[in-house]
């Protein structure tokens, strides 16, 4: 069977856990086995903005029980398959397809092209993972607010109406289970936009405490969150959004969530600024119910 000419069908933004599918490429290298399948219910990591890592879970062929060892974001043009940040093309690019590509161990495991599967998400690791993308998210929003005054200049705005800090100055983020970690850069190109960081050091407990204080009262709303798609590929568009009384923010995002933040306990955070680097850390903490 040959290599894919079209986008993985995914079903995680919805909450999938588990789902049957059809292997399409079986590829090994070294001591691992690339499965490629026509849909999948498994989080892949994206070598293009590695925020939120691979579900962990299973492949099932037969009676056999694969552990899913790692998945990764792939493209091929049909006639090879590139994996992680061996891909060579942007999304988009005419005459390829972009994949999910599953990992498994290559010793013993038996399993060809055409044979169909079943794919099983770990949901605690989900979970925990959804948990900080979310808190990530909301925490963004919290950020923003916090820092709006600090702004001379009009720049893009998020979906409360608050210059987007978060968008304009982000250069990583990695979600952890329960957790979260963005760093941004303050530096000339900042400034320029108009952001003013005269006294931010000194500021930087009343903006955590502003942030803290708004999360926490979104927190209690308990709002309901959708990730809506523009399709069943891997790469349509898709967007968290939090339903909040007094609007509904949506960010681009390509990740897995919780449904509402009524399953949350608290989000807090922590900012570390080192003035001389530039450098803003933002550390998200996320208890859900039941922790």
């Amino acid at each position: 069977m040959p290599l894919p000419h079209n986008d993985s069908l995914v079903t995680f933004p919805s909450g999938m856990l588990t789902g049957r599918a059809t292997a399409l490429s079986v590829t090994t290298e070294g001591d691992r086995r690339l499965i490629v399948t026509d849909s999948t219910p498994c989080h892949p990591v994206d070598f293009r903005w590695p925020d939120q890592g691979p579900d962990r879970g299973t492949v099932t062929v037969g009676d056999r029980e694969l552990p899913l060892v790692d998945c990764v974001v792939g493209a091929t043009d049909g006639s090879a398959l590139y994996v992680g940040d061996a891909v060579p093309v942007r999304r988009g690019e005419p005459g390829w397809a972009f994949v999910v590509v599953h990992v498994v161990p290559a010793g013993g495991s038996v399993i060809a092209e055409g044979d169909r599967v079943t794919l099983t998400v770990d949901p605690d690791h989900r979970a925990a993972l959804s948990a900080g993308h979310t808190g990530c998210h909301t925490a963004a929003l919290a950020l923003n607010a916090a820092m709006a005054g600090r702004w001379r200049k009009q720049v893009a705005t998020d979906g409360l109406g608050n210059p987007s800090f978060d968008q304009l100055s982000i250069t990583s983020s990695r979600i952890e289970p329960f957790a979260a970690v963005d760093r941004y850069r303050i530096g000339r190109s900042l400034r320029k936009k108009g952001f003013h960081t005269d006294g931010l050091a000194a500021a930087l407990p009343d903006v955590v405490a502003s942030a803290n204080e708004l999360l926490a009262g979104w927190v209690a709303t308990g709002a309901a969150i959708t990730v809506e798609t523009g399709g069943p590929a891997l790469t349509d568009l898709r967007e968290w959004v939090c339903h909040l009384p007094s609007a509904s923010p949506r960010i681009p995002c390509g990740g897995t969530h919780l449904h509402s933040l009524a399953e949350v306990a608290s989000i807090s955070v922590g900012l570390d600024y080192d003035e001389g680097a530039g450098a803003l850390v933002m550390r998200t903490g996320v208890t859900t119910l039941g922790d």
